[in-house]
């Protein structure tokens, strides 16, 4: 009898790939959390994804590149979208976003890997450029748009600089993770939301 034969039997490289580069991710996320950024290597990596270095760098620049894919796929939405409620009510708006990110942050999986992930953007400019396009400046993008609808709206003064609000918002949840400073939950991302809004909020009668 002939082999069987079709399409059926006919590999498929971009499956193939597409299987080696989730291996590679799923690899480097563990391996960061289990090493540190420190002890990571290209060569761990692949040895645990059971693929050959140049396949990584075929795709990857650096250890820190491949990080910070496994670091997005890992917290990506599955909606593709990235926007902040908008119900009519900042506060609300915000204590929701602000609520979710110091949750985030204080979560132990997120703490290595964001800690290892900041080392790199620190002293790889070109990863620097790619968490900036990719990660950050969209995030700051929807946040400097929600607060601008509130502005139109009278929620915020109409000098408000929403540049600086964005960065008032987010700084002080980012500043106390990266020195320990004390607990990241709920209440203090309603105190960040207070502070902001109190500072920027329309003027009171």
């Amino acid at each position: 009898m002939a082999p069987v034969t079709g399409p059926q039997n006919t590999p498929d490289p971009s499956r193939r790939n597409e299987q080696s580069r989730a291996a590679i991710l799923t690899a480097a996320a563990e391996l960061v959390a289990e090493l540190g950024i420190g002890k990571l290597t290209i060569e761990k990596i692949a040895a645990r994804a059971g693929v050959g270095k140049q396949t990584i760098y075929r795709w990857w620049p650096s250890k820190g590149a491949v990080v910070f894919d496994a670091f997005l796929a890992a917290s990506e939405d599955p909606s593709g979208s990235l926007a902040l409620p908008d119900t009519g009510d900042l506060g609300e708006d915000l204590r929701t976003v602000l609520r979710l990110t110091a949750l985030e942050l204080a979560d132990p999986a997120f703490d290595r890997t964001g800690r290892a992930l900041t080392a790199e953007v620190l002293t790889d400019p070109a990863l620097l450029r790619d968490y900036r396009e990719r990660l950050l400046d969209p995030l700051l993008t929807v946040t400097r748009e929600r607060l601008r609808t509130a502005r139109e709206a009278g929620q915020l003064r109409a000098d408000a600089d929403l540049d600086l609000a964005v960065e008032l918002l987010y700084g002080p949840l980012y500043y106390r993770w990266l020195h320990g400073l004390g607990p990241l939950d709920p209440g203090y991302a309603d105190q960040v939301v207070a502070a902001v809004l109190g500072a920027l909020g329309p003027a009171r009668d």
